[in-house]
């Protein structure tokens, strides 16, 4: 029985950690928070984007990430880039999401806080107040069998 409240507790954790890093991503997600607008793209102005502006934009980008120059990206340079993107995503959540304007963001202020909650209820199948690892692994499948029908799609 510990257990059932175990995986209650990781499932609602894990739910709420993914709301976050999703808010975090900010509106430009992947590129970076507001980077990427069709204007930032269409560099000449022509109200059209060309294979060669978007290649361009992908060099700049390397280019920024490759702090020594030398044409290749090692793990430090990568880490360093993803840590930068990662530092802009949360100043950005942080800035969107803190109310009281402290500076940190509190429970209250994180929203669908109670989503991991909503999530075990939904997972909770036959409403029994606990998760069965049938009814897991039912869940499971579905979300695989749901990611696998979008990725057909985009194909």
């Amino acid at each position: 029985m510990k257990h059932m409240y175990l995986i209650a507790g990781l499932v609602a954790g894990g739910l709420a950690l993914n709301a976050g890093v999703a808010l975090a991503k900010g509106p430009g997600f992947p590129m970076g928070p507001g980077t990427i607008s069709f204007e930032s793209l269409d560099t000449d102005g022509n109200g059209e984007i060309s294979r060669d502006e978007v290649q361009a934009m992908a060099q700049t980008r390397f280019n920024e990430a490759d702090t020594n120059a030398d044409g290749k990206l090692d793990a430090a340079e990568m880490v360093a880039q993803a840590n930068k993107r990662t530092e802009e995503r949360v100043a950005a959540m942080i800035k969107n999401l803190d109310k009281d304007g402290d500076g940190v963001l509190s429970t209250e202020e994180m929203p669908h806080a109670d989503r991991g909650m909503k999530m075990f209820d939904v997972l909770d199948a036959d409403d029994s107040g606990t998760v069965s690892k049938e009814e897991f692994a039912e869940m499971r499948d579905r979300m695989r069998e749901h990611h696998g029908e979008k990725r057909k799609s985009k194909n």
